[in-house]
């Protein structure tokens, strides 16, 4: 397993060794002891212990985020794209980060099959660049309604360039994604 640290100190990519021959391919999806040592390996700390797996499946041009959850349940989240491609964003909302309110972005596809590893303190969102796009993540915690969050996909002080699809002016979002609060006026992880 490759991994390469982003922009923003914490948010790492990850390329798994793939084995291919006439037959096919092989990977390792995840390895805990490999994402452990690629971590260490950048001086980044190892995360708790995933405890669920989500799959979501969504028609091009879908845009889904971009969420977080508040302590006690904040979320760090390992995703990755197992058909189609979606563009994957980050968010950094850690108070006092020196990156904070910034934003990295990466694609993901089936045809690449990289993994992006979004710490705690992040909020995290994507968009379906192709109809079917399945997605999977594992999660450092469980869904909690009450600690869910969102913040706009377009705020303009965070300014992600999302890449809409061809012919499509906007994004087709969720109403509460529509409806999220700009940064500004978010509730955010305490410090």
């Amino acid at each position: 397993m490759k991994a390469q640290p982003t922009a923003i100190a914490g948010v790492v990519l990850l390329e798994p060794a793939v084995f291919e021959d006439d037959r096919g391919w092989f990977m390792e999806s995840w390895s805990r002891p490999r994402f452990d040592a690629a971590l260490q390996a950048l001086g980044l700390p190892a995360p708790r212990e995933f405890v669920q797996d989500n799959h979501s499946c969504s028609r091009r041009g879908v845009l889904r985020g971009l969420h977080y959850q508040l302590p006690p349940h904040a979320q760090g989240k390992l995703v990755r794209v197992v058909r189609g491609a979606a563009f994957d964003v980050a968010v950094d909302l850690r108070a006092g980060s020196p990156s904070f309110g910034r934003w990295v972005g990466a694609e993901l596809s089936a045809a690449n099959r990289r993994l992006l590893w979004i710490p705690e303190g992040f909020a995290h969102g994507f968009l379906a660049l192709e109809d079917d796009t399945e997605f999977l993540y594992k999660t450092t915690d469980v869904y909690a309604r009450d600690c869910e969050r969102a913040i706009r996909w377009d705020d303009p002080a965070i300014g992600i360039r999302w890449p809409l699809p061809a012919g499509l002016a906007q994004p087709l979002l969720a109403a509460k994604d529509a409806a999220s609060p700009l940064l500004a006026q978010a509730e955010l992880p305490p410090a």
